[in-house]
C-alpha cells in the first residue's frame, strides 16, 4: 500500500521527470560527441597528388587535416623526379579528416642492377633472365649465324655491355640473335584485340620488334593507355604470310571497340588507313 502511495506522490513524478531529462541530456551529448568524433557527413573528395613533390603534398595535407605516408618508390624516366606516381585512396575518393593517404614516389635516381650474362642462351631464356633482373628487352637484331635465335651479343645504346656491369633498373637491352645461315622467315604474329603489353610480348616471342605505337583520340592518360587495345597492325596478320626475323610491327591502339575489324580481322579498312613509317615497307 505504501508503494502505491509513493507512485502516486509528487516526489515520484518529480524524480521521474528528472530521470527522463537526464537521460535525454546524456543521450544527446553522447550522440553529438560521436558525431563530432566520426565527423559524420564531413567527407571530402581527395585531391590529385599526381606529379606533386612532397612539400606541395604536405601543404595540402595540412589544410585538409589528413595524414601522408610514403610506402614505396619507383623510378620512371618519363615522370618528374621526386613526385607522386600513385596514391591510395585514388583522387576523387571521399575521405574524412585524419585519414592516412599512402603514396608511391618517383625516385630521384634509378636503382642500379648488375647486367646478367645472356650471351649464348636462347632468346626466350634471355628474356626471362633480363626480366628477373629488372631489365627489359629492347631491339632484336638478327644476323646470319649458325646459332638460330641464340644471343650473340648484348648491347645498350649500340654498345656491348659486359656481365656484372652496373646499369639502371628498367634499362632496355638490345639482343643480337643468330638467324641461321639462310634468310629465315617466320609467321606474322596476330595481335589485333590485345593490350600493348600482351601484343609486345607476342611480338618479341615471334622474334620480331615492336615498331611505332600510335594511340587515337580515345586515349587521354596512362590509365587509358594501359586499357587500350590494338585495332590495327602493320604488317597485317595473314595466315600463310611469312616475314623476316626482326621485322618491326607497328601498332594502332584505341578504347573504341567499334574500330576493331568485323569479320576478316586481317583486313585493314580503307577508312582507317594511315601513313606508315618508312621502315615498315622496308622490313617486308
Amino acid at each position: 500500500m505504501k508503494l502505491l502511495d509513493f507512485l502516486k506522490s509528487k516526489d515520484f513524478f518529480k524524480h521521474l521527470v528528472i530521470a527522463i531529462v537526464l537521460a535525454i541530456i546524456i543521450f544527446s551529448t553522447t550522440f553529438m560527441v560521436l558525431n563530432i568524433y566520426t565527423q559524420h557527413g564531413e567527407s571530402f573528395p581527395l585531391p590529385d597528388f599526381s606529379k606533386m613533390n612532397m612539400e606541395e603534398v604536405k601543404q595540402i595535407a595540412r589544410k585538409r587535416e589528413i595524414e601522408i605516408e610514403v610506402t614505396d618508390s619507383v623510378y620512371q624516366e618519363d615522370w618528374p623526379k621526386g613526385t607522386v606516381v600513385k596514391q591510395n585512396p585514388s583522387a576523387g575518393f571521399h575521405v574524412k579528416q585524419g585519414r592516412t593517404i599512402f603514396l608511391t614516389m618517383n625516385a630521384e635516381n634509378p636503382e642500379m642492377v648488375k647486367m646478367p650474362n645472356v650471351v649464348g642462351v636462347s632468346h626466350r631464356y634471355a628474356k626471362a633472365t633480363l626480366n628477373s633482373s629488372g631489365l627489359k628487352i629492347g631491339k632484336l637484331i638478327h644476323v646470319p649465324d649458325i646459332a638460330v635465335n641464340n644471343v650473340l651479343k648484348q648491347k645498350i645504346n649500340g654498345e656491348e655491355v659486359k656481365p656484372g656491369q652496373l646499369i639502371p633498373k628498367g634499362t632496355k637491352v638490345d639482343l643480337v640473335l643468330g638467324k641461321g645461315l639462310s634468310s629465315k622467315r617466320a609467321p606474322i604474329p596476330e595481335v589485333v584485340g590485345d593490350t600493348l603489353t600482351r601484343a609486345k610480348n607476342t611480338i618479341l616471342q615471334a622474334a620480331m620488334n615492336l615498331g611505332h605505337v600510335k594511340y587515337d583520340t580515345t586515349v587521354h592518360n596512362a590509365r587509358d593507355s594501359s586499357q587500350a587495345f590494338v585495332w590495327q597492325q602493320y604488317p597485317p596478320y595473314k595466315k600463310k604470310k611469312r616475314i623476316r626475323l626482326g621485322t618491326y610491327i607497328d601498332l594502332w591502339l584505341t578504347l573504341d571497340s567499334s574500330r576493331l575489324p568485323v569479320g576478316d580481322t586481317t583486313r585493314v579498312r580503307s577508312d582507317s588507313i594511315q601513313t606508315l613509317p618508312a621502315h615498315a615497307s622496308d622490313s617486308l
